[in-house]
């Protein structure tokens, strides 16, 4: 992800982009796509990261946390915007999220079969957000967005009748969460391109207990609910 971003200020900054930087930042700039987001509704797409992460809540306190290691996934989906008024916009952005999540459990035993639970999720997330405009200034609009969804895990092993006492880590099937985020439009001369970031917070418990009450794996486990950080880079 780091390489991404470094890359796209290096190309930023090359010899080539010098007009398309004036343009954008300059005092009298020429004002590219002046009447794009004056449509009633316009279409976009998003490619971008992710990076998932679980927080635990406990039944009873514990002295070591399950530990979650995380890794980069990546992002793509498309964008409808409804345009309400001049300042907000209610967008529909549904996609597909990959991402993997390895699982230390503390304390169970020293084999890997036992203390470690890999979780691989394909998500297709469903957002419905508001996304709050401010003037725009020049070829620059930044944005606040925010809203609810709710995400299909295809990877879901909610019907399987094992559990983690045949190395089967459940999760449920659907999920929801509350977004927010801030971004920023960039109207060049043929598409507007959007950096965001945006925070993802579950608001379900995303667990399946194990068939056994005293589970060493889940019989604490009071909710385990997704988090998330997504950069998306959104054309329009």
């Amino acid at each position: 992800m780091k390489k991404v971003v470094i890359l796209f200020l290096l190309v930023l900054t090359t010899k080539g982009h010098s007009q398309f930087a004036k343009n954008m930042f300059s005092k009298d700039p020429i004002i590219n796509l002046e009447n794009w987001q004056k449509q009633r509704i316009y279409f976009g797409y998003y490619l971008g990261f992710n990076s998932f992460d679980f927080k635990f809540d406990y039944k009873t306190p514990v002295q070591e946390d399950i530990q979650v290691k995380k890794t980069t996934g990546f992002n793509v989906g498309v964008v409808a915007d409804l345009r309400l008024q001049e300042y907000i916009n209610l967008r529909f952005e549904p996609g597909l999220y990959y991402t993997k999540r390895d699982l230390y459990f503390p304390g169970i035993s020293n084999k890997e079969s036992d203390y470690l639970r890999e979780v691989n999720s394909t998500y297709i997330h469903f957002p419905l957000l508001l996304k709050f405009s401010a003037k725009r200034t020049g070829n620059i609009r930044p944005y606040l967005v925010g809203g609810m969804s709710t995400t299909l895990n295809l990877s879901s092993n909610s019907k399987s009748k094992d559990d983690n006492f045949e190395q089967k880590f459940r999760v449920k099937q659907w999920t929801a969460a509350y977004e927010l985020g801030l971004g920023i439009d960039i109207f060049t001369e043929y598409f507007i391109f959007s950096p965001s970031v945006r925070g993802m917070f579950g608001i379900t418990d995303e667990l399946i207990r194990d068939n056994t009450p005293d589970s060493p794996w889940t019989g604490n486990i009071d909710s385990m609910k997704s988090r998330a950080l997504l950069i998306n880079f959104t054309f329009h």
